[in-house]
């Protein structure tokens, strides 16, 4: 048990500082920006198909009911809202060279922070708020043509599939972007620091 003890007080005496250069700190910080921004590219990328798809359904099917039209229309209205939104977010991010300016990035990269606390708080409830709706007056017509439990069954997996959107799935993407961009800030705070001690 004293050994065990010699070599505990041994191992915490045993201090090891882990220097890491602004270069090294730099691609790391790279690194990260743009994995945010490909990410970024990629929920622009899912929104613009999910445009499209939600719009062709005006083209390829025959509906009779204004219920319906209004229904897709809301949902393309929401969806192109929230794709320009995310688009603008992208470019917070995008526009700077953060390798010849940190500083100035540093302030973008807060910007995108509150940009992506107000998305995902106030206007996801907008967004979502707005597909409900549309989504209530396109099964106006379409459920009609089905049996009593497939309709049920299409009602209830819809109300499942946004409350967990709006609750889990939304509060866990919440807390991940906003540790890894803190992580990010942190960074770029000690970068700009660096830089200017160098100068």
């Amino acid at each position: 048990m004293q050994e065990f003890e010699h070599i505990q007080s041994l191992w915490q005496s045993h201090s090891v500082e882990v220097k890491i250069t602004s270069e090294e700190m730099l691609d790391q910080a790279k690194k990260e920006v743009n994995s945010i921004r490909t990410k970024s590219l990629f929920n622009i990328g899912g929104m613009v198909i999910s445009f499209l798809a939600i719009s062709s359904l005006l083209v390829y099917f025959d509906f009779s009911s204004w219920a319906t039209f209004l229904g897709i229309g809301i949902i393309v209205s929401a969806v192109a809202i929230y794709t320009v939104l995310l688009y603008r977010e992208h470019l917070l991010i995008s526009r700077n060279d953060f390798t010849e300016h940190p500083g100035a990035f540093l302030k973008k990269l807060h910007e995108y922070q509150l940009s992506r606390f107000n998305l995902y708080n106030k206007l996801y409830w907008f967004y979502a708020a707005a597909v409900s709706v549309g989504f209530i007056l396109f099964f106006f017509e379409t459920l009609n043509h089905l049996n009593t439990w497939v309709q049920i069954a299409i009602v209830l997996f819809t109300v499942i599939w946004m409350g967990f959107c709006a609750t889990i799935l939304r509060k866990s993407y919440m807390n991940k972007e906003k540790e890894r961009i803190d992580l990010l800030i942190e960074k770029f705070e000690r970068i700009s620091a660096q830089f200017k001690e160098s100068v």
